[in-house]
């Protein structure tokens, strides 16, 4: 399949009594900590391809519970240098598409695009996390489970198509 023109965030996130956990992931291609990132492929929606960036990333099961955030961002494509060709010379930037996923282990199996994972509270989570988009997303995720807006919003594939 040829790379489609969107990427995905995906937040693990685990909720022990009062507690809530998100699981960051240190990148082996550089040093920087971030949560899953990938992109889509063609003919699939962005629900599908988080879904297949958790598992291929972190062994998380396609049925686990995932969730649509509003925190939406732009990457720029020279970051896609081998994409850019397909894509054509006018495609400047394309959409992130960002989900939380709620799992109950804190058990992942990492692929080799990661060198290690850690279970994190909020406040050292945003002070880890290398990119801002990503920032962004854990703040709409922490306040959202907070004030229990995740209830009954369990994403489904009729929200992406």
């Amino acid at each position: 399949m040829a790379r489609a023109k969107y990427q995905v965030l995906v937040l693990p996130f685990c909720l022990n009594e009062d507690e809530i956990k998100y699981c960051i992931f240190h990148r082996s291609d550089m040093n920087i900590w971030q949560f899953i990132a990938g992109g889509g492929e063609d003919g699939e929606t962005p629900l599908q391809s988080a879904k297949r960036e958790a598992y291929e990333e972190a062994g998380i099961a396609y049925n686990a519970n995932y969730y649509p955030l509003d925190t939406y961002c732009s990457i720029s494509t020279e970051c896609f240098a081998a994409y850019r060709r397909t894509w054509g010379d006018n495609c400047f930037v394309i959409p992130e598409y960002t989900f939380a996923v709620n799992i109950e282990k804190t058990i992942v199996n990492i692929s080799p695009e990661h060198t290690k994972y850690e279970w994190m509270d909020y406040e050292t989570a945003k002070r880890v996390l290398g990119y801002d988009s990503n920032k962004v997303a854990l703040w709409e995720l922490d306040n959202k489970i907070k004030k229990g807006l995740l209830v009954g919003e369990n994403a489904t594939e009729k929200s992406f198509s």
